[in-house]
């Protein structure tokens, strides 16, 4: 090796694999890293997505940027566990989703010259290219494979998506519109907790799938909702003097309405 290399500096990604092996070596490494497992970082992983959503949401690039590095911790937290279990490592990782990605795009990385192609033309190789792919891996039923932890609308939108795949969805809108008002009334009939509690469900599903059907992203427009509702929240309790406390009913209704118009305005 010439001292030019031996003293080059690492790359980015080479010095973070090097800190997590240090933080996850047995001769002195983290107690805390060194305890986790797969199992017990999930949750960590999830909730890093999703700060990066909101720092997208947010729209500010620094906030975004140091978001994604703790997303892309958890990658590397995870690939290490692995590899301390000889089961992978992050290459593997990233050569996997490299071939992944060749495969699924192959009017840019196939034999053939990149040609034009719109864009349901490409969406609909992606999914072609997908079903292959689980088709090579054995018989599989249409619903498989779409992850249990996923939120709950999300998961609904998708396993509602891969039911339409094998022809199994209403031909236009209606049908779920009436499905909703259909649900709503199984909701008002339910006699115990267990059997709203199961009517609720089928009605949110049902809302998830009339929003499929109108092309709208439900996750997305709920997580909209959220932050809608919580900003005119907080400007109710502005424009109240700091608190809602106390207010009657009819005040605060009033409160919300002033805020809504101010919006609208």
């Amino acid at each position: 090796m010439s001292h030019d290399a031996a003293h080059s500096p690492a790359s980015p990604i080479d010095r973070l694999l090097g800190v997590m092996a240090r933080l996850r070596d047995p001769d002195g490494g983290c107690e805390w890293d060194l305890a986790q497992d797969f199992s017990t970082i999930a949750p960590y992983t999830i909730e890093e997505a999703y700060e990066v959503a909101d720092a997208i949401a947010g729209g500010n690039p620094a906030a975004i940027c140091d978001e994604l590095g703790d997303l892309l911790l958890q990658v590397v937290f995870h690939s290490q566990i692995a590899a301390d279990d000889g089961l992978f490592t992050f290459g593997d990782v990233a050569t996997a989703i490299s071939d992944k990605m060749e495969r699924r795009h192959p009017h840019i990385f196939g034999p053939d010259k990149p040609r034009d192609v719109t864009t349901p033309e490409v969406r609909l190789q992606w999914e072609q290219i997908k079903a292959n792919e689980r088709a090579a891996d054995g018989p599989k039923g249409a619903l498989d494979g779409v992850a249990l932890s996923l939120p709950a609308l999300l998961r609904a939108e998708k396993l509602q998506s891969r039911a339409a795949r094998v022809g199994f969805d209403w031909p236009d809108v209606d049908g779920p519109l009436d499905k909703i008002a259909e649900e709503l009334a199984e909701v008002a009939a339910a006699t115990d907790e267990a059997h709203r509690h199961e009517e609720i469900g089928d009605l949110l599903f049902a809302v998830a799938n009339y929003a499929r059907k109108l092309g709208v992203d439900p996750e997305a427009a709920l997580r909209d909702a959220n932050m809608k509702f919580a900003r005119r929240f907080a400007a109710m309790e502005t424009n109240a003097g700091g608190s809602l406390a106390g207010l009657s009913l009819d005040a605060q209704e009033a409160h919300w309405q002033v805020v809504k118009a101010s919006e609208r305005g």
